[in-house]
């Protein structure tokens, strides 16, 4: 069932009610032979992105969908992870009106009433497993706003401020707001995929599948890299202080790992690659 497309620009009676909220996590994966190195790769992680730069990133998503700042709270935690929690407001506008149609927002380098129902959030997890070498990183970020401003705006600079391996999305809009006929709208804008908010370079480098609720304005996208570079994914050592036999096991290690976090679930045996390897 696709959405039914709607007018051009929607005149609404006062407020936009309407609540949408995006949410995803990212995922980073490595492989770290030592304990010496899995610790090392938490301290990295906990430097990149401490509450410090996570604020960063999401005062420049404040700007990028047309925000403003309320209230800022961050926390590093002890021994790793951090969260950044803002308020926000919608900038003044000078119509009421919610433009139709299906875009990418910015990417990083192109970066009113009190709405205490609009907030943005990051957590972060860190860690590791000390018997098979793997260690990941994962970020849960939402962007929930009422009124015009939409967070599908921030989803590429999102992307692109993280190393995601894989990136899990949902998009929903909630409750209702009227015209100015008085009839209800549960949607304000046209959508039929995440996807086509997604800049070309993230549509390429990813395997992407949709798990679609149009009647409820519910919305899921699954992406996986498409590329493995086994040096990409050791960290501390590079690909040449391995025997054959070791690249081979560390590689189905990962590809276990980062199957069964896309799909959800654990795998008692690995999908065959196209290319039969």
């Amino acid at each position: 069932m696709m959405a039914k497309p709607l007018t051009k620009k929607l005149k609404l009676h006062g407020f936009n009610n309407l609540t949408k909220t995006l949410s995803f996590n990212i995922y980073d994966i490595c492989y770290a032979k030592t304990e010496k190195h899995r610790n090392e790769y938490i301290e990295y992680i906990d430097d990149a992105y401490n509450a410090e730069r996570l604020t960063r990133i999401l005062t420049d998503v404040t700007r990028i969908i047309d925000a403003n700042i309320l209230n800022i709270a961050h926390q590093d935690y002890d021994p790793q992870g951090a969260s950044v929690t803002m308020l926000i407001a919608e900038m003044p506008t000078k119509v009421s009106t919610m433009e139709d149609g299906e875009s990418p927002g910015p990417l990083p380098e192109a970066v009113v009433g009190h709405l205490d129902k609009s907030h943005i959030t990051v957590h972060t997890y860190p860690e590791s497993h000390p018997d098979n070498g793997i260690s990941t990183f994962r970020a849960d970020i939402d962007v929930s706003t009422c009124g015009i401003i939409s967070p599908l705006k921030a989803l590429n600079y999102l992307i692109h401020s993280f190393e995601s391996d894989i990136v899990t999305i949902d998009y929903r809009v909630r409750g209702f707001t009227r015209d100015i006929n008085g009839k209800k709208h549960y949607i304000d804008h046209q959508i039929n995929s995440i996807q086509n908010f997604l800049s070309p370079d993230s549509r390429n480098r990813y395997q992407m599948i949709d798990v679609n609720v149009y009647q409820e304005n519910i919305f899921h996208t699954k992406m996986l890299l498409k590329d493995f570079n086994l040096d990409s994914y050791l960290f501390g050592a590079g690909e040449d202080e391995f025997s054959n036999g070791e690249i081979k096991e560390i590689t189905q290690r990962l590809r276990r790992e980062t199957l069964e976090i896309f799909y959800g679930r654990n795998l008692n045996s690995l999908p065959k690659a196209k290319n039969g390897k």
